[in-house]
Parts: structure tokens; sequence; C-alpha cells
């Protein structure tokens, strides 16, 4: 066992040498499903190569892209050594499936693992408000590949809280809103943690109090949170990916 360990950290010593990481927000493409996609990647360079480090997944909100996110995220990353993808969806004002997940999502991760020394087992989901509502959705599909999930500004349609019980994991979900979110006002927010309590979950929500909708004035507080709660989400197998094909 301490042998196939010590082959371990060699190779990956190989594969990714020191000083690869530039510690530089950078703009890169996919192809997936034969659309060429544009995520932004950050990994910083306190990630050592020998130690797989966690990767967070971020959703932007509508109007905004992979970037509006990073931006925000890149500090703490940098500090707590761990990886930031924020994908674009195809549309700006919205995510959709089958376009924006989870397949594509899938494809992004599978070949950031590839080139980088992520942990398969801590692979998160952050998203601000249309990227919330889309990251507690894929939740639902994907409890086994993720982690654990955390949102700023997002809820669940009362139609859809059902859906939640077909999830196979009761994933680890941390909900953020502000008190004066007039997009996503408390009691519906409170509804979407108690439909999914209700169902086995154990979902963390904060309220803000005097906060709005707006994130980005307040994204290292939130962000810091967030962390805190996504940092000790792990998935206790290997991470399983549930193949849909949806809307074909």
């Amino acid at each position: 066992m301490k042998r196939s360990t010590a082959l371990l950290a060699v190779l990956l010593v190989i594969l990714f040498p020191a000083k690869l990481f530039s510690a530089k927000i950078v703009k890169n493409t996919i192809t997936s499903q034969g659309i060429k996609r544009t995520y932004y990647l950050f990994v910083p360079d306190t990630v050592a190569a020998a130690t797989p480090a966690p990767l967070i997944l971020l959703l932007h909100g509508s109007g905004r892209n992979g970037l509006s996110l990073v931006e925000k995220w890149q500090d703490i990353a940098k500090k707590q050594g761990f990886i930031l993808a924020g994908p674009d969806s195809l549309d700006s004002q919205a995510w959709r499936s089958p376009e924006d997940g989870p397949e594509f999502f899938h494809e992004l991760i599978e070949s950031l693992k590839s080139k980088y020394p992520i942990d398969e087992r801590r692979v998160c989901l952050f998203g601000h408000s249309a990227g919330a509502v889309y990251a507690l959705f894929i939740s639902r599909m994907e409890s086994e590949y993720f982690a654990g999930t955390a949102v700023h500004a997002g809820s669940l349609p009362s139609s859809a809280n059902s859906l939640m019980e077909q999830a196979k994991r009761k994933i680890p979900i941390a909900i953020f809103v502000g008190t004066n979110d007039t997009f996503f006002p408390l009691p519906v927010v409170r509804a979407t943690r108690d439909a999914l309590n209700s169902r086995g979950f154990s979902v963390q929500l904060t309220e803000i109090k005097g906060h709005t909708h707006w994130y980005y004035d307040r994204a290292p507080e939130i962000n810091r949170s967030a962390w805190e709660f996504l940092g000790k989400c792990r998935l206790e197998e290997a991470p399983r990916y549930q193949e849909y094909r949806l809307g074909k």
C-alpha cells in the first residue's frame, strides 16, 4: 500500500509539475455536444501537484458570464488552495437543460481532471440567482457526482420540490439569501428549505439581514461562508455520473 501511494505521488509530480499554475484567470473553450463552450478557469499557485485540490463549478446569474463569479472567488481560492471553473451558459440570460447540463458540466469537469490535480470526491457547485436555481436543479440530477452545493439568492418553484425525491443521495445544500431580496423573498426561500428538509435533506439556510439580491458587493463575505460549508463536503465513494438525455 505504501509503495502504491509513493508511486501515485511520483506520477502526480510528473503529470503536474511544480509552478505549472499561473494563478491567473484564463478564458478557455471546450467542445461539448458539438458546440464550442466558453469557461473561465483559475488554478492558484498554492495548489500542490501531489495533493489533489477541490474544484468549485460556478454558475453565473442572468446577463452575466463565468468570469463574473470567478473574479469574486479567486482571492479565497488562492488562500485556501482550490480550483475554480466558471462556464458560460449558452444564453447568458438563463441556464437550460439539456443545453447547459448536466452533460456539459460532466465533460468540462472530466477534461479538467485530466489536466489538473483535482480531488474527484470534492467537486462542488456554487450558483447565484439564475445559476443558483440551476445549481439546485443539477443537485437533484447529479447528487452522487457533486459533493455539495451552495447558492446565493435562489430557490426551487414549488412544482419542482418533489423532484428532489429522485436524488439518489441527500447532497449537502447551503442557501444564502438577503432579507430584502425582492427576486427571491424569504417566504419562498424558506419554503424550498422546508420542502427539501421534509424529504430527508439537511439544508442550511443563512438569512443576511438587510441584504438585497445584489451579490457582488458582499461577495467576499458570502464566499467565505459558502467555502466554510463546501470545504467540508466530500463524497464517501468515487463519484458516479448519471447520464440524462433530456429533451431528446
